[in-house]
C-alpha cells in the first residue's frame, strides 16, 4: 500500500525527510493543471555537500479539495528516482528545472551533470567546466521518461565558463510560447587553468530559449550585475505589453531584480529593493506571476502579479516568507514579507495553482534547513492578510 501524507491549507507537510544516509536538497515544484497534481522534484545526498548527489528524486502529490471547507490538501506518493548518477557515466545530476510546454503537453526536466565528485569552488578556483547541460521529457506527469538529452556540444561557449547552472526551480513558457529555463554562468576572466584569479571569476544570470517548443535552444544573454541562482516570471501590464521579470542570488546586500522586453535575452538591471533583503552570502529564491486578484475568467490582458519566497534574515537562513508585488516594475512596491516558515529556512520553489491558491515546496527544519523539505498549500487571501499583519 502506498503510504501518503496529507497537507491541509496554512499546515505543511513532509516531502522528502533527510537522515544520516541521505540528504534532499534542492526543490524544484510543478502543477500539471490537466491532472490537478504537484510534481516535486529535489537532489538525494549522501551527505550535505553537493558533490556527493546521486539522484534526482520526484514524488507526485494529488490535489483535493474539501468543497465544504474550501480547504485544499494533497496526497504524495512514494519516492521514485528519476536519473542517478550511476546511468550517466559517473556525472552526478544535480539542479533540477522542470519546464511546461503547452501544446505538445511536455515537461522538460532540466539538470546539470556534474563530473564525478567535483565541487564548484574548485571549477571555479581552476576556471575548469565540468558540469553539462542536460533534460529529459514526461507526458505523463512523470510516470515515463525519455531518456537524457546533452545539450552542451549546441553551446561551445560553456568552455569558456569556469562553471555553470540551471535555476535551480521551476522554468516558465511566455504567452508567446517561448520556453525560458534560467541560469548562471561563472565567466573565467583568463582562460588559463592555474590561475588564483579564475576563483573570481564572476557570476552572471542569463537564460537558455526555445522557440519551437523544445526542438532547439539558444542561449540570452547575461546580466551586467553580479548575479547568481535566479527564476524568472513573464508579467503583463493589463495593456498588453509583457516582459519577463528576473530574480536572482547575490552574494550579501540586496536581491538582483532585472526585466527583459525581448523574451529574456536582453536584460535591464533594476535599482535594489530594499525589502527583498539577502541572506549572509546568498541563498536561492522563488518567482511566480499571477493573474490580479480576484482574477477575471477568460481575460488574456489582465495585470499578473508577483509573489516572492526567500528567508527574510539578512544575516542567516531563517524564517522565510512570501512578498508580494503588483506593479513588477517597481522594486518600491515589494510589500513587507507574511512569513511562510518560522525557523530555519533555506532554498524554495513557488507554484501558482489556480483560483487564486499557490503551493511552496522548500527546504526546513528545527535545527538546520536542511533536516526536510515540506510543502505549503496557501491561498492568495492568506498572503493579503499575512503582509498586512
Amino acid at each position: 500500500m502506498e503510504k501518503k501524507a496529507l497537507l491541509t491549507s496554512g499546515q505543511q507537510s513532509t516531502v522528502f525527510l533527510s537522515n544520516k544516509e541521505e540528504v534532499y536538497r534542492i526543490p524544484a515544484l510543478h502543477y500539471d493543471q490537466d491532472q490537478k497534481i504537484l510534481l516535486a522534484f529535489a537532489e538525494k545526498r549522501r551527505t550535505s555537500n553537493d558533490a556527493s548527489a546521486e539522484v534526482l528524486v520526484m514524488k507526485t502529490g494529488e490535489l483535493v479539495k474539501d468543497e465544504a471547507t474550501l480547504e485544499i490538501s494533497v496526497k504524495w506518493s512514494v519516492s521514485r528516482n528519476v536519473v542517478e548518477k550511476v546511468h550517466l557515466g559517473g556525472y552526478r545530476p544535480m539542479n533540477p528545472c522542470p519546464v511546461y510546454e503547452k501544446t505538445t503537453k511536455t515537461l522538460f526536466l532540466f539538470f546539470i551533470c556534474v563530473e564525478g565528485n567535483v565541487s564548484e569552488p574548485w571549477q571555479r578556483f581552476w576556471g575548469v567546466n565540468k558540469a553539462r547541460l542536460c533534460y529529459m521529457t514526461t507526458r505523463d506527469a512523470g510516470e515515463t521518461w525519455s531518456s537524457v538529452t546533452d545539450l552542451t556540444v549546441n553551446f561551445p561557449q560553456t568552455k569558456q565558463w569556469a562553471t555553470f547552472a540551471v535555476g535551480p526551480g521551476h522554468g516558465l513558457q511566455t504567452e508567446s510560447g517561448r520556453l525560458i529555463v534560467p541560469a548562471y554562468a561563472y565567466v573565467s576572466r583568463f582562460p588559463s587553468c592555474f590561475c588564483v584569479s579564475c576563483f573570481f571569476a564572476v557570476s552572471r544570470a542569463f537564460c537558455f530559449y526555445s522557440d519551437d517548443k523544445g526542438a532547439t535552444w539558444q542561449l540570452g544573454n547575461t546580466l551586467d550585475d553580479k548575479s547568481v541562482e535566479c527564476e524568472m516570471a513573464e508579467v503583463s501590464d493589463g495593456e498588453g505589453s509583457r516582459y519577463v521579470y528576473c530574480n536572482a542570488r547575490n552574494e550579501g546586500g540586496y536581491r538582483v531584480e532585472a526585466v527583459s522586453d525581448n523574451g529574456g535575452e536582453d536584460f535591464l538591471t533594476l535599482p535594489f529593493a530594499e525589502k527583498l533583503v539577502e541572506t549572509g552570502g546568498g541563498c536561492q529564491g522563488s518567482v511566480v506571476s499571477f493573474p490580479a486578484q480576484p482574477g477575471v475568467a477568460g481575460a488574456n490582458l489582465e495585470p499578473r502579479w508577483l509573489l516572492y519566497s526567500h528567508p527574510t534574515s539578512q544575516s542567516k537562513r531563517v524564517d522565510l516568507g512570501v512578498y508580494l508585488n503588483k506593479s513588477p516594475q517597481d522594486p518600491s512596491a515589494w510589500s513587507n514579507p507574511w512569513i511562510l516558515n518560522k525557523g530555519p529556512s533555506g532554498y524554495s520553489d513557488l507554484a501558482y495553482l489556480e483560483d487564486g491558491w499557490f503551493a511552496c515546496l522548500m527546504e526546513c527544519g528545527e535545527a538546520s534547513e536542511i533536516e526536510q523539505i515540506a510543502c505549503n498549500v496557501f491561498s492568495y487571501i492568506q498572503v493579503k492578510k499575512g503582509i498586512e499583519n
